[in-house]
């Protein structure tokens, strides 16, 4: 963040690895930036010139996005002193916001007309301004830009309240840098993001740093390659938490210099730096890979943001200076000089750009011309006698309007982190196959053994079986001996007793005789033996086969569960290849998207006054909103080409039915920039869109979704044929249960400015009224907001017109459908509203439900009448003031309401 001040005072800078942010004027504060992601810290400023710095690597290189200055004016109410010494003159400017124009009234006749991109009433709100102003360029640097956010106009316009307000008594005041560190510290994630803030002073072309008083001289650094500038003296701190960063700010504002000037007593100048580190492809570390997905380094994000509280830009002699603090704006006066030179010459595109001619131009090189995406508010007063120096800030922001920058986001490769990644992935890997290998060889054991038991049981039951077969035969054969024994000892009694009868012959014939039978009877029983001991072998080697066929089946079991085992290991890499490949598929996917949703968004806000103008006829608004859309999105058409040919419209549109809440949003965003292009409504309307975005409204519970969804059927209701649509499907019940529902005005501008094109309808008044759309306008009155009171109005006057059309035409008798449903209270309560754009529209209102006599009675007990008769004499648009005398002279009750009260008019 960057002071540059009248009195040299500094204020404070947010790094996001927030980086060292730099002002350039003899008395500017700079502050520095804080980083999202525990890396190391880097401030990276890129070349002023167009063409920025290379990327990384040919890997890295991403296509530059070309963004043009946007310039924001803001009016600063008139103070006490001009209430006083200007009474008496008008004031030099006039504001058109909703035609976001600014008049500069040279005389009481003549005035030049100039066109910004965002022009700020003396009402706007601290948020309103933040949010038109600073919050696009923070959420480019959350995605990895550098940014930068300047505040310049006259001393006491307002700049430093803008920028750097701390808003502790009223957290309504606070300014851009407490709300953009806000934003920053609810984006990122403290354990893996890191914010570092830096707080800096450029004081009389010397940098000096606010968080350390005596490191008072520090020297700017440019990378000889890249062009880069850095100021690696400057301290670096830490941010936790808002409050931390708040601590901050006050100690930087207690080392400040201050001196005052006649054009303001407390002036003080500020800047803002922030820079963001994201890690965009860390391995996963889950512990459920089994191998390295990807070889490519993560990849370092760095998102920069500077905010600049630039000197005051008045005339020395206005200021009063004398002295030192005569030098001091001498020396300011000459960095604004240097920096508006470079500036010329960038809008100009000249072949030289003086850079060097200021330690400002250097430090904020990538501001204008570079690589930061650069929002610029100029701040200008009210009064008369200073129409001098609004003057000069009013030019100085239009010639700043005509730079463009090549936006490109800011990124590093982690070699050290893919390193370890790949280190620990490694250590992974090298456990699992271990692991794995350990539990293979304990199967293969276990197999082993279970086949070794099966063997030895086999071997055992056989070896018993044998055994017991050999007893068996044993105990036959022992018995078998016996009995032949005992047959041969009765054979032996028998042949003595023979021999005792017969002679010695028949004796040795009968002992022969017995011999012989003795020994076939042995031989045919030893036959029989051997017999059985065959038969006995051979059922022995049939169990033995058996047995091997067993022990050979449980090896081929054995070799089936190992091949199944790596059958299965095979499945997991394949599942985890394709679990990678999906990853990677997924992460493309969303990248596109948050870059389609990223391009629509800046298409979103350029067309964004496509449903907020109001000029009381829907078809002159039609024809104003198609001007404007050419105009604003000449350099989005091949964006919205790009987003066809890419992902298809179908494709889009289905989006809005993902389960995934961001993406929906991210869908709805793209689909209400893509209606709010003329060419693309009809296929959207053909497609399911306008269906699609309805249902979101009925089954959807976020108010983002219901906010972008409501202004895109209000983009799409700018078309006859689909007001009708919109009514057929129910579209005006949906909007008025949203509303109710609905917390943030925008949400309920967006629905109003919905309902006022449905309002312009003549075909649809009666079936408008009949489901509640009156009602609901009348309904978000309530919250009091400026945008939503002027789109109610808008919406009033035309329906107020339609009927008007429609009594003058002959098709409506009755009293106005706007009275029935009590609304002519509001509209003569609001018919002085200080909002020029809600008086404007109140007072087209009451001309046209005058036109109606039905309704004459009914003005004139509510008070009307009265209004009527102001709008006739002091209505500064000449169109309105004729309309208002010619409704009340053609109305008879007017007349003589007027007569009797002799009121001339």
């Amino acid at each position: 963040m960057m002071n540059h001040s009248r009195n040299g005072a500094t204020k404070t800078s947010i790094k996001t690895q927030l980086g060292s942010s730099m002002n350039s004027n003899p008395r500017s504060s700079l502050s520095s930036s804080s980083s999202f992601k525990s890396k190391s810290l880097s401030s990276s400023t890129s070349s002023l010139r167009r063409s920025s710095p290379a990327s990384l690597s040919s890997a890295k290189n991403q296509a530059a996005v070309l963004g043009r200055v946007r310039v924001a004016v803001r009016l600063r109410p008139r103070n006490g002193e001009e209430l006083v010494a200007d009474a008496d003159f008008a004031d030099c400017v006039e504001l058109l916001p909703e035609l976001k124009r600014l008049k500069l009234c040279k005389n009481n006749w003549d005035s030049d007309t100039y066109e910004f991109d965002e022009v700020l009433t003396e009402f706007a709100s601290q948020k309103r301004v933040y949010e038109v102003v600073a919050k696009p360029v923070v959420e480019s640097v959350l995605d990895g830009y550098n940014g930068t956010i300047m505040a310049y106009g006259q001393t006491g316009t307002g700049k430093t309240y803008t920028l750097g307000h701390l808003g502790e008594e009223d957290t309504a005041g606070r300014g851009i840098m407490v709300r953009a560190m806000e934003d920053i510290l609810a984006s990122i994630h403290l354990e893996t993001d890191s914010v570092f803030v830096s707080y800096l002073q450029l004081y009389m072309e010397t940098i000096q740093d606010l968080l350390d008083p005596s490191n008072d001289n520090i020297s700017i650094v440019e990378d000889p390659k890249s062009g880069d500038v850095s100021l690696p003296g400057a301290s670096c701190i830490e941010i936790k938490n808002q409050k931390s960063f708040i601590e901050l700010l006050r100690l930087g504002e207690v080392h400040r210099f201050a001196a005052n000037t006649k054009m303001n007593t407390e002036s003080s100048r500020t800047c803002e730096e922030a820079v963001r580190e994201k890690d965009l492809a860390l391995p996963s570390d889950n512990g459920n890979n089994s191998h390295v997905k990807t070889l490519k380094p993560p990849v370092v994000r760095k998102g920069k943001l500077v905010v600049v509280d630039l000197a005051g830009s008045e005339r020395i002699n206005k200021s009063g200076s004398d002295g030192h603090t005569l030098e001091e704006a001498k020396s300011i006066n000459l960095s604004l000089s240097a920096l508006g030179k470079c500036i010329n010459a960038l809008a100009e595109n000249s072949a030289h750009v003086p850079v060097r001619d200021s330690k400002l131009t250097r430090l904020l090189r990538d501001s204008f011309g570079g690589t930061a995406r650069t929002s610029l508010v100029i701040t200008i007063g009210p009064s008369p006698r200073h129409r001098g120096e609004t003057a000069s800030t009013i030019m100085f922001g239009q010639r700043a309007m005509k730079v463009a920058n090549m936006l490109k986001i800011k990124e590093e490769f982690d070699y050290k982190s893919l390193s370890r990644d790949l280190d620990i992935q490694l250590d992974k890997l090298m456990a699992e196959s271990e692991r794995l290998q350990k539990a293979f060889q304990d199967r293969i054991d276990e197999i082993d053994k279970e086949a070794q038991n099966r063997v030895s049981d086999a071997e055992r039951k056989y070896a018993d079986s044998l055994e017991k077969e050999r007893q068996k035969y044993q105990e036959d054969y022992m018995e078998a001996v016996k009995k032949l024994e005992e047959q041969w000892a009765i054979n032996q009694r028998k042949q003595s007793n023979e021999a005792s009868t017969s002679g010695a012959e028949d004796d040795l014939s009968d002992k022969r005789s017995t011999k012989e039978v003795l020994a076939a009877e042995e031989v045919v029983e030893l036959k029989k033996l051997l017999e059985n001991e065959t038969t006995l072998k051979k059922a022995a080697e049939v169990e033995a086969a058996n047995l091997k066929n067993e022990l050979s089946q449980s090896k081929m079991q054995e070799a089936a569960a190992n091949s199944e085992i790596l059958k299965l290991h095979q499945m997991l890499r394949d599942e985890a290849d394709q679990r990678a490949k999906l990853e990677r598929e997924i992460a493309m996917l969303q990248g596109q998207l948050l870059q389609l949703s990223f391009e629509a968004d800046e298409t979103r806000r350029r067309l964004d006054n496509g449903t907020s103008k109001a000029n009381g006829d829907i078809n002159a608004q039609v024809s104003e909103v198609r001007t404007q859309t050419n105009d604003a999105g000449n350099e989005d058409k091949s964006s919205i080409a790009k987003l066809f040919e890419q992902v298809g419209l179908h494709k889009i549109l289905s989006l809005l039915e993902s389960e995934d809440a961001d993406v929906r949003i991210h869908a709805v965003k793209v689909v209400a920039n893509l209606a709010a292009e003329e060419a693309n409504q009809e296929k959207i309307v053909e497609a399911g869109g306008l269906t699609s975005l309805l249902n979101l409204l009925r089954s959807s519970e976020d108010e983002t979704i219901h906010r972008i969804a409501a202004g895109a059927i209000a983009n799409l209701a700018m078309n006859e044929t689909n007001q009708e649509l919109i009514m057929a499907q129910g579209g005006v019940g949906l909007l008025s249960v949203t509303a109710t529902n609905a917390k943030d005005p925008q949400t309920l501008r967006m629905i109003a400015g919905a309902v006022a094109n449905l309002c312009g309808n003549d075909k649809l008044q009666a079936k408008l009224r009949g489901e509640g759309g009156i009602k609901a306008l009348l309904g978000m009155v309530q919250s009091g907001h400026h945008d939503v009171l002027s789109q109610v109005a808008r919406g009033i006057a035309n329906f107020a017109k339609c009927e008007s059309r429609a009594s003058l035409q002959g098709y409506r008798n009755g009293k106005s459908l706007l009275i029935e449903d009590a609304a002519l209270p509001w509209i003569v309560q609001n018919a002085s509203n200080e909002a020029s754009a809600i008086r404007r529209h109140i007072e087209l209102a009451l001309c046209h439900l005058a036109q109606h006599e039905a309704n004459a009675k009914d003005m004139i007990s509510e008070g009307a009448l009265w209004e009527l008769v102001r709008i006739s004499r002091d209505c500064p648009r000449d169109d309105i003031r004729s309309l208002a005398r010619r409704t009340l002279g053609s109305s008879p009750t007017f007349r003589a309401e007027l007569k009797r009260l002799h009121v001339e008019y």
